[in-house]
């Protein structure tokens, strides 16, 4: 009876704990690629659209708050993964006391966080448009832009919540639905409102504020049809301990996504001061790389999910195994992807941008990044995994590192080797923060492992003697 209330409760979800870790890390991975390749893609033809139909200068306009986006949306996307992480460790553990407790409390601080972010957002950017020494040629459509995004960001913190719970549980169909639905409204709004309507860079924005809303409400109705979330009046009243281990966990991974997003704008900030060729030329290259390191970092979401749920468990030697099945998925995905930034950068670049001056930049640029780009895509999963274990401290550190050495690198070699200092700048920053998160996940696992061998040494001797005893 208590084993058929429980599968009831799972029910709809995945339970990383038992099977086969590469089957259950493969199947759940698939559909989380696809969620986020999709993202990449419909962000990728939004800016094709924009730079196609309204010019180099509003592609440079929009790919300029690429850098402000990813600090404040970036934040909330570490919190919500900090609190996926909890959720998952408690369903991992069969604690579902505990899980909802947990869900109540991230829905109540993702108000608070929807509120703050969005008043701090919009109050900054002119401020923050000039820090980056935007170019007054871009400031007006920037601003334009920038308003309608930062003001329906609240739309973004509740994607972000919402698909890292379903993530947490397993289930990675649900945001991919989301976002095939929001992909295919995103576009076609992009296209009527600027090619058709002829609006600017505010149509681009509204599209995406459409389409996030729209992607949200798919991914909080499944949520409300899964047993084990369902909520009561009694869960959202909570103690101290639950927003305290909250913000324990969230907050590290958020700092750590804002710290980082702080290196990229001081890069932008070296790149705008040479001018709109060099920011059109770093637009592209930034769509791209985020593009191409889309695989790995999703192979990352898959090892958070899977980790924390067999961490709750206590289940340490299957959270080797999964680290193996992840780490194969970025090196293959790095052969493949870093090849095509190697050997036919400029197709690729031409794609986005028709200037030529911006296009001999870029083409410097993604060749380099192409080579290194294996040091990232390890760096997602470990990083990953560490969180998992409930190690957001390191994590958070080496985001600081990442940010210092990225930093120092544009800051050193920008006058010395010009755009591409800016390609060393993110190698410099990934394989500091890459050897760091080793360290974290190292420190964490293998004493745990060494602790597990041992207990499994004591039964087997116990048992033997036990045996023995009985002939």
């Amino acid at each position: 009876m208590a084993n058929s209330n429980v599968n009831a409760k799972q029910k709809k979800v995945t339970d990383f704990t038992t099977g086969s870790p590469a089957k259950h890390i493969l199947k759940f991975y698939w559909p989380l690629l696809m969620t986020s390749m999709l993202q990449q893609i419909y962000n990728f033809v939004d800016m094709m659209i924009v730079g196609k139909g309204l010019g180099d200068n509003a592609l440079a306009s929009v790919g300029n708050m690429g850098s402000l986006f990813f600090l404040i949306v970036g934040f909330s996307f570490g919190l919500a993964n900090g609190f996926g992480v909890l959720v998952a460790q408690s369903f991992g553990g069969k604690r579902y006391d505990e899980l909802r407790h947990r869900l109540a409390g991230t829905i109540q601080l993702a108000v608070v966080l929807a509120i703050i972010l969005t008043t701090f957002s919009i109050n900054f950017l002119p401020y923050a448009l000039r820090l980056l020494q935007t170019d007054e040629v871009l400031m007006t459509d920037c601003l334009k832009y920038g308003y309608i995004i930062f003001g329906g960001i609240s739309t973004a913190i509740c994607y972000n919540i919402s698909s890292a719970v379903l993530r947490a549980l397993g289930d990675s169909k649900t945001p991919l639905k989301a976002i095939i639905i929001s992909s295919v409204i995103n576009l076609s709004l992009d296209s009527f409102f600027i090619l058709v309507l002829h609006t600017g860079v505010e149509g681009a924005a509204i599209a995406t504020i459409i389409s996030q809303i729209i992607s949200s409400i798919v991914c909080i109705r499944k949520l409300s049809q899964i047993d084990v979330l369902k909520l009561k009046k009694s869960d959202f009243q909570n103690e101290s301990k639950v927003y305290f281990d909250l913000f324990k966990n969230g907050l590290p991974m958020a700092f750590m996504n804002s710290i980082t997003a702080i290196g990229v704008m001081v890069v932008q900030y070296f790149i705008n001061g040479y001018g709109v060729d060099y920011t059109t030329a770093y637009s592209a290259c930034s769509k791209y790389l985020n593009l191409f390191m889309n695989p790995a970092s999703t192979a990352g979401n898959a090892m958070s999910a899977y980790t924390s749920q067999n961490y709750g468990a206590k289940k340490y030697d299957r959270i080797w195994k999964g680290l193996k099945v992840c780490l194969s998925i970025s090196f293959v995905t790095y052969l493949l992807l870093g090849g095509l930034m190697v050997f036919v950068p400029e197709p690729l670049v031409r794609i986005l941008i028709d200037g030529d001056a911006a296009v001999k930049l870029a083409c410097q640029y993604l060749p380099i990044c192409g080579l290194a780009i294996i040091a990232v895509d390890c760096l997602f999963v470990i990083r990953s995994g560490a969180q998992g274990m409930g190690d957001p401290v390191i994590p958070m550190w080496s985001g600081v590192l990442e940010m210092v050495l990225r930093i120092a690198a544009i800051s050193f070699l920008m006058s010395r080797i010009g755009f591409r200092a800016a390609a060393f700048a993110e190698i410099t920053a990934w394989t500091g923060a890459l050897i760091m998160n080793i360290y974290a996940f190292g420190r964490i696992l293998i004493p745990k492992l060494k602790n597990n061998h041992c207990m499994q040494s004591v039964i087997l001797s116990v048992s033997e003697e036990s045996l023995q005893k009985t002939i």
